[in-house]
């Protein structure tokens, strides 16, 4: 995105978020001085990442038709809660976690809009580039035939490695959406409760990572302009592939080369918030920009044990071995 129409983004932000912003004067503040970012905050909420395709160019919810929509999620998740049991048939799709286990938030209101991307206008991601297209139709085709040759065949969240809502970027998603912000002087720690993942941020002006050195949610440098955190990340590990969980398309994963610009402004005592930028002309024909706010919650996080219960991976492997031995068995 150029600068222009990122600016542009922003300032539709700064419209709607000016009424709630405390004066500058009122902006809790560190013992050194810096805006005081700390806290365990919670980023759920029933705003998809992308528009829906029917919405056109609405941009907004009224506030009625956020009030029907947090009503409808509340109903929901009250009909997924007093249904029956159900058995899965052998050879059919054997389904999830079932509602117990997810947290997807009801709220809307905070910002009414109708998706967590601002830029494009349209809410919804950029076309992919030609070689990120290329990409996604090879991505497909393999999976097709290879869908779980070996544990390297799935994708980084199947693996325990990388959280499919930790980030970086973070974005809502099923369960687990908590972060927690701690600062020093010289150093802020996102520590996301999915996968448990601390992320370092230097803000003492170092220079970055040597570009030979990849690391799976890359390599962050932080600075304050006024009262907000701008964190920028490069350096990601080849194999990571960030997929935007059910949005951007099938196939459509993130290469090496995207970087990664974030801000987490605080609003006042309960609401922080965070807006990202994601470049990757290997994958995005432009830039796409996010925002959302993350709410102040006192609980504390809690554990998640990917690996140590991690059977799906053991299962989707040894179903597929079944596969193959049925399939020869056959010929």
């Amino acid at each position: 995105m150029s600068y222009r129409g990122f600016a542009a983004a922003c300032a539709v932000i700064a419209v709607v978020t000016l009424a709630a912003a405390p004066a500058a004067a009122q902006m809790p503040r560190t013992p050194w001085g810096a805006p005081d970012l700390q806290g365990i905050w919670d980023f759920r909420t029933i705003t998809p990442l992308e528009r829906p395709e029917d919405l056109g160019d609405k941009a907004f919810l009224t506030v009625e038709e956020a009030a029907e929509a947090e009503a409808a999620e509340i109903q929901r998740n009250i009909d997924l809660w007093e249904a029956e049991a159900r058995r899965t048939e052998t050879g059919g799709n054997v389904g999830a976690y079932n509602n117990f286990w997810m947290d997807r938030g009801t709220n809307p209101v905070e910002t009414r809009r109708t998706s967590l991307i601002i830029y494009p206008p349209n809410g919804r991601f950029p076309e992919l580039s030609e070689v990120g297209a290329e990409r996604a139709e090879a991505r497909r085709a393999y999976m097709a035939e290879h869908p779980a040759d070996s544990y390297t065949d799935r994708n980084t969240s199947d693996r325990c490695i990388v959280g499919f809502n930790a980030g970086p970027p973070i974005t809502p998603l099923a369960y687990n959406q908590n972060m927690q912000l701690f600062q020093t002087p010289d150093l802020v720690v996102i520590y996301t409760e999915m996968v448990h993942t601390p992320r370092f941020v230097p803000l003492d002006g170092r220079a970055p990572l040597d570009p030979g050195i990849r690391l799976w949610s890359g390599d962050s440098r932080g600075r304050w302009e006024g009262n907000t955190l701008v964190v920028e990340t490069a350096n990601f590990n080849e194999k990571r592939q960030w997929i935007p969980l059910t949005s951007g398309g099938s196939g459509v994963t993130s290469t090496e080369n995207m970087t990664l610009v974030e801000r987490f402004t605080r609003l006042d005592d309960d609401t922080l918030e965070y807006t990202f930028t994601v470049t990757d002309p290997d994958t995005w024909a432009s830039d796409w920009t996010a925002s959302m706010p993350m709410l102040r919650t006192e609980m504390p996080l809690f554990e998640y044990a990917c690996h140590e219960g991690n059977y799906s991976m053991e299962g989707i492997l040894s179903g597929h071995r079944a596969d193959e031995r049925r399939a020869a068995e056959q010929q």
